[in-house]
Parts: C-alpha cells; sequence; structure tokens
C-alpha cells in the first residue's frame, strides 16, 4: 500500500514529487509516455526563475528529476494505461503491475495538436514552437508565422508582435473562428498579415539553422507557395492527456480535470490534479510547479485527516 502515487513526471509531478518526498511520503512516480513533459520539447528555457542566463529544457527537468530522487521519490519509467479511483484504496495500472494507493497525484499534463507534418516535428525546438509566451523573445526583430485560427492562435499572433517585425497568420478557412474582441484586435494590429485558405505542406530548414520558411498550399486552389519565416508558431489547442481518467473523474467540457477553487482537489476525495492537466489558462513550467507543491501539500493533509 502507497501513500502516494503521482501519474506524470513534468514540473507538477516532479515538484509534488518533492514536496511529497520531504514530507516522508515515499511517493511512487510513474513517468509517463513523455518523461519530463513538453520541457524537453524545448530548448533554452529563460523564464523559469533561477536561471539568469536560462536552462535548456531537458537539463532542467533532469535536475528536477534527481531533486525528487534524493529525496526518496520511487520513480518509474512507464506509463500508467488505466486506473480505479471509485473505491479506496484506489488502483493504478502500469506495465503488469498492480499498485494501491491511498492518494493519487494526477499530472499527466496536455500534448499541443500538431499539424502532423515530419518536419514540424523534426524542427520542433530549432526554430517550431508551441508557445508563444515561452519562445517569443527569441524572435525580437524577426519575421515569423503563426497557424490556426481560434482565441489561441489569435493571442499568440497578437502577443509576438511586441517581438516580431511581421506576423503572418495561417489559417486553413476564410474566417477565423477567435472571438470577435480579439479577431478586431489582430485586424488592427499593423504587423499581423492573414494568409487565408492556406495549410503548411512543410517546414524548411535544418536543426543548425533553424526554420528559414514554409511551403504552403492554397486549400482552394491547390496553388504552392513560399513564405520566408525566421520561426513557426503552432497554435491550434491542446489537448489534454486525461483518456485514462474519462467516466471516474469531473472533466470539463474540452476534457481538462475540474479542480476546487483555490485547490488541486478533484471531485474525488483523495485524489489531486496539478499542471497542464487542469489548467487550460496558464500552461506554464512555473505555475504547473506550483501547482504540483499544493497537489502535494493537500495530500499530505488529507493523509493526515
Amino acid at each position: 500500500m502507497r501513500n502516494m502515487v503521482i501519474i506524470g513526471s513534468g514540473p507538477a509531478g516532479l515538484t509534488a514529487a518533492v514536496y511529497a518526498a520531504r514530507a516522508n511520503l515515499q511517493p511512487l512516480l510513474i513517468e509517463g509516455k513523455e518523461p519530463g513533459g513538453q520541457l524537453t520539447l524545448t530548448t533554452l528555457v529563460e523564464n523559469y526563475p533561477g536561471f539568469a542566463e536560462g536552462i535548456m529544457g531537458p537539463q532542467l527537468m533532469d535536475e528536477m528529476r534527481k531533486q525528487a530522487l534524493r529525496f526518496g521519490t520511487e520513480i518509474v519509467t512507464s506509463h500508467v494505461h488505466s486506473v480505479k479511483l471509485k473505491e479506496h484504496p484506489f488502483r493504478v495500472y502500469y506495465d503488469n503491475q498492480e499498485v494501491t494507493t491511498k492518494t493519487v497525484v494526477i499530472s499527466t499534463g496536455s500534448s499541443a495538436k500538431l499539424m502532423g507534418i515530419e518536419t514540424e516535428i523534426q524542427l520542433m525546438g530549432h526554430g517550431v514552437s508551441t508557445c508563444a509566451t515561452c519562445d517569443g523573445f527569441f524572435y525580437r526583430g524577426k519575421e515569423i508565422a503563426v497557424v490556426g485560427g481560434g482565441d489561441s492562435a489569435v493571442e499568440e499572433a497578437t502577443f509576438l508582435t511586441k517581438f516580431a517585425t511581421k506576423v503572418s497568420l495561417i489559417h486553413r478557412r476564410e474566417a477565423l473562428r477567435a472571438s470577435k474582441i480579439m479577431q478586431d484586435r489582430a485586424f488592427a494590429n499593423p504587423k499581423i498579415q492573414f494568409v487565408w485558405n492556406t495549410v503548411v505542406d512543410e517546414v524548411l530548414g535544418r536543426k543548425d539553422t533553424g526554420v528559414t520558411g514554409l511551403k504552403l498550399r492554397n486549400v482552394k486552389t491547390d496553388q504552392l507557395s513560399e513564405l520566408q519565416v525566421d520561426g513557426l508558431f503552432v497554435a491550434i489547442g491542446h489537448n489534454p492527456n486525461t483518456e485514462i481518467f474519462k467516466g471516474q473523474i469531473d472533466l470539463d467540457s474540452h476534457g481538462y480535470i475540474k479542480t476546487q477553487p483555490d485547490s488541486t482537489r478533484t471531485n474525488i476525495m483523495g485524489v489531486f490534479a496539478c499542471g497542464d492537466v487542469q489548467d487550460p489558462v496558464f500552461r506554464q513550467a512555473v505555475t504547473a510547479a506550483g501547482s504540483g507543491c499544493m497537489a502535494a501539500i493537500e495530500a499530505e493533509r488529507w493523509l493526515e485527516h
């Protein structure tokens, strides 16, 4: 019988592990399919406090992992394929193992939706990004493109005009899906250029040079063109990694886990959720880490009572 099982190993899960281990709860952390989470797909992280010169995303996650291990977290390199949260003690399944536990901390994160082209994945972190607030600063004085047509795409494009000289917003339809106020703001911004009825067929560039341009295709005419840019931001939404929890825990209409206000408590006593799996708003490493700390403290108090 475990005191705590943590599912997921991004900043939220590893911070929860550090706090839980220091509270002598001997947590078990199961890393998941993407050990270290989304930060392992980034290169330089400049907005995580404590690193004046910045730190590489994979290195930051490796340091967090070592810190969790130092205090006695047991880490398993595997992924959870099912859970039973309807009765206590909870049951968590990975590989052919069953673990029973008094508390569960869910920190499975979310995955950015991608366009699904090979060059996009090859150049992720080398000119292709899914987070403007993380990487926008690197494009000061450059020309960049954003793919998408919803609120997040328009918000990212508007934010990126603080740094870039020009932002091309590429959308497969001829009208945006974003809210009226967001659209008005974007249309009024002289730095944003709209490329309608268009998809990206290929991202041009190499890991050593970064992105140099895009091969575009007009979906109505099939006409091909090239656009010279120094970076590409993919903003077509996120999917919270909550498939295995459906039907057992309260999710919102987009699949994010619902937590109580100012808390990581879910609708199930003893189950806590932190990080991007319950945060569709901020999605930052530092906010994920903060909520991981909250989850561990709340779980510890719950166990005491």
